[in-house]
This record gives C-alpha cells, sequence and structure tokens, in this order.
C-alpha cells in the first residue's frame, strides 16, 4: 500500500504535527489520502492554501483530498464548500487516532465530512509527541501550543485556541531520547512559547524549563529556542543566557513593529524601549547573541514616521535575522477594521525593512571572518554556527555531527569555511 501524501504550509509546528499525523495515517491505513496541512496567519496564506487544494486535485483525480490545519479550523465550512475537498478536519481532531481510524474506507459507520470541533474548549496538549522530524541534525520538541493574547492583527488563537503546556517531565523524557538517538541540538517550539508553564502547577516558566532539561539531560549538546515575547522573558531564562553555555546564542524575538502607537494599536504587550534594553542585557550576559526578529510593515494607521521608527529598530536592537510581513487584513480581527495604509505604500516599506535586513546578515557575516565556530552539519556540505548562519564547509562532513571550523569568508547570505 502506497503511504498517505501530506503538504504543509506555515510554521515549524505545523511541520511538527504533519510528522505526527504522517504516522497516525499510516497505522490507520491511509494509503490513498492526500492531506493538506493549512495556515491561516494571513489571507494571503488562506489563499494559497486553497490554490494548492487545487493542485493537489488536479494532481491526485482518485485520492481522497483531506483539509487540516489553522485555516481549517478557523473557517471550515468554506473549505468544505470546495468541491476539491472530501474532508475537513481541526486541529484537535487531527492528532486523534480516532479521526483517522474514522477515516478509513474500510471502517464500518459513517464519518462526519466536517470533524471541527471548538478550539476554545481545549484544556491540555494532545499526546502526539514524536522524537525529531526532519534532518538527522537537529529535533523538534513542541512544548506548548495555543495563545491566551489577543493582538489585534492575529487570527491564530481561533485556529489553536487558548495556551496549554507540556508537563516539563514529558519534555525531559522526549529529549532524552532524542539524545539517545543521536540529536545533538534540540528546538523548544511552541505558539507562545514565552507563556509556557501558565496552565501548569506551580506555574513554572520556560527558564525553569529550560535549566531543568539542561541539568537533567547533560549529554545534550545544544539546546535552542524559537520565537519568544521578549517581554515575558523570566529571571531563570536570563540567568540560562547568561551562565549556560549549551544554550545557543540566538533568540527570535516576537517584536512586530518599532513605534510605540503601533505597538499599542496591536495590542501588544512592550514598547520599543522595552525591546531595546531586553536586547541590550542579552547581548552584555552573552556577548555575541544575536537576534532575529518578526516585523510587520503597513500595519493600518501605519504614517512614514511609524515606519522609521521600525527601520531604527533594526540597529537599535542590533538585530540580524529579520522576518519581514507585508501587513494584510485577516477578516475576523480589530485590525482589518482600521484605516488601511495603500498596498503599494506596504509593498515599499516592506522592501525597505528587508533590504535593512540584508546589510544587517552582510555586517555580521563579515565579521565572522578568521573566527572560530562549532558548526551542527545539516547536509555533508552545509551547517549552522550556534549564531544560526548557515556556513558551506569545503570537505564533506557528516550529517548531524557537530565541527570545529574557521571562517574564511562568505557568499551571499552564507559564510565558507
Amino acid at each position: 500500500m502506497t503511504a498517505p501524501r501530506f503538504t504543509t504550509m506555515g510554521c515549524r509546528l505545523n511541520a511538527y504535527e504533519t510528522e505526527a499525523m504522517k504516522a497516525l495515517a499510516e497505522q490507520a491505513g491511509m494509503g490513498d489520502a492526500v492531506v493538506i496541512n493549512t495556515c491561516a496567519v494571513t489571507a494571503e496564506a488562506v489563499r494559497k492554501a486553497r490554490q494548492e487544494i487545487r493542485r493537489l486535485r488536479r494532481e491526485n483525480p482518485e485520492a481522497r483530498l483531506i483539509v487540516t490545519g489553522c485555516a481549517a479550523q478557523i473557517d471550515p465550512d468554506s473549505f468544505a464548500a470546495m468541491s476539491e475537498v472530501d474532508h475537513v478536519i481541526g486541529n484537535t481532531e487531527k492528532m486523534s487516532p480516532d479521526t483517522w481510524r474514522g477515516l478509513n474506507p474500510d471502517f464500518i459507520g459513517e464519518t462526519e465530512r466536517v470533524q471541527v470541533n471548538d478550539i476554545m474548549s481545549i484544556t491540555e496538549t494532545a499526546g502526539h509527541l514524536i522524537d525529531g522530524f526532519g534532518t538527522r541534525s537537529r529535533a523538534y520538541v513542541q512544548v506548548q501550543n495555543g495563545c491566551d493574547h489577543r493582538c489585534t492583527f492575529c487570527i491564530i488563537p481561533f485556529g489553536r485556541g487558548n495556551s496549554r503546556s507540556v508537563p516539563a517531565g514529558v519534555v525531559v523524557d522526549q529529549i532524552k531520547r532524542l539524545v539517545q538517538g543521536g540529536f545533538n541540538e534540540v528546538v523548544l517550539t511552541g505558539v507562545d512559547l514565552t507563556s509556557w508553564g501558565a496552565d501548569l502547577p506551580g506555574t513554572p516558566r520556560l527558564g525553569d524549563l529550560v535549566m531543568r532539561i539542561l541539568r537533567l539531560v547533560p549529554d545534550l549538546p545544544r539546546l535552542r529556542i524559537s520565537s519568544i515575547d521578549s517581554i515575558e522573558v523570566d529571571e531563570n531564562l536570563m540567568l540560562a543566557i547568561a551562565t549556560e553555555q549549551r544554550l545557543m546564542p540566538h533568540l527570535h524575538l516576537s517584536l512586530q513593529h518599532g513605534d510605540d502607537l503601533i505597538l499599542k494599536r496591536m495590542k501588544r504587550r512592550h514598547l520599543r524601549d522595552d525591546a531595546i534594553r531586553f536586547t541590550e542585557e542579552a547581548r552584555r550576559l552573552r556577548p555575541g547573541m544575536t537576534f532575529g526578529a518578526d516585523i510587520i510593515a503597513g500595519f493600518p494607521t501605519e504614517t512614514e514616521a511609524h515606519f522609521e521608527n521600525s527601520l531604527k529598530l533594526v540597529e537599535e536592537c542590533d538585530l540580524t535575522w529579520l522576518h519581514v510581513f507585508p501587513y494584510s487584513p485577516r477578516p475576523g480581527t480589530p485590525a482589518a477594521r482600521m484605516p488601511q495604509v495603500d498596498g503599494r505604500t506596504i509593498k515599499a516599506r516592506a522592501a525597505r525593512l528587508r533590504a535593512a535586513g540584508d546589510a544587517r546578515v552582510e555586517r555580521h557575516l563579515g565579521q565572522q571572518h578568521g573566527r572560530t565556530h562549532r558548526i551542527l552539519m545539516e547536509a555533508p556540505d552545509m551547517g549552522r554556527t550556534e549564531q544560526f548562519a548557515e556556513v558551506s564547509l569545503a570537505s564533506p562532513q557528516q550529517e548531524g555531527a557537530i565541527v570545529t571550523a574557521t571562517i574564511t569568508g562568505h557568499s551571499g547570505a552564507r559564510l565558507t569555511a
């Protein structure tokens, strides 16, 4: 029997969950299925999901086509109305073995075409922890799902539900298995990672989890944390940054903007000075720390002066890796009802931000010439530094190994060694 085919759109968490679904679908004997795991972070992401569904149907006319993910969770009826779609399942249902068994045509009984329940009623994380996915170099561990915040531009809480945390003991046990399986780097992931622990007994914080992992899994060479909200960083996470060399010196920050008025209209919980103070303190505690950041260009009511504050923030926070998002209105969010910025202006501002980001990358790479780095190999000829810069190596290395090499230069956005 052929294996079910999956297409993943959107975030790293979706990719993680796709791997878990693959195992569930295969166990249920879903060999002929085509599954698309959708994203809903922007209106453009939903448009691309519909486009991909139509393409998949053209290429697989006889297969059962199943749509899941955040876009399906938020607006199941519109996907069910597409003639190309056979089944729509929600973000909770997609992690249930019973769902996939029920979708098997050999299952005795009638399966509902749309299976999407109220995501806000979910109070626990699904039991779908998997022992790594992707390459042999890096494993991703989901420790949190959902979000309790309501930023005015964001629809994701309605796709993911409220914040739920995986207990620390479960996380530690999984990471131990990953290390035993040969992984040299583990990345903690979640929708709102710095809210980890708020729903657990004793309300531990993310820093407590990080310190516990590093203490109880001494053989783990590298621990990395994905996108965080800097205003929610706790004392133990700052302590880990300062004292734990196995915690990688690279943080991706959910900043979104550099102007205080726009941040308030976004309903963010920090101001620009908070972001600047955090990056300065983190870099003081860990010299050489690099930062990435999410920044939105063209948020409703954004003037040129507001936008200039975002450009300045790139310099003031010494950001290196930018993820720039041109704002697009998401139906159902408060920001979609605010006065919108002209589309051409949004596009131009996004291009200026990306250019600023490219200049920062060029500067960072230039500073690495002649330095020695420990590089985690993602392929025989390519790896990443602890600060997450890509490196091309002159001679092949073992995938998944950590090698020490001297940087000889850079080409484009990649170092050479």
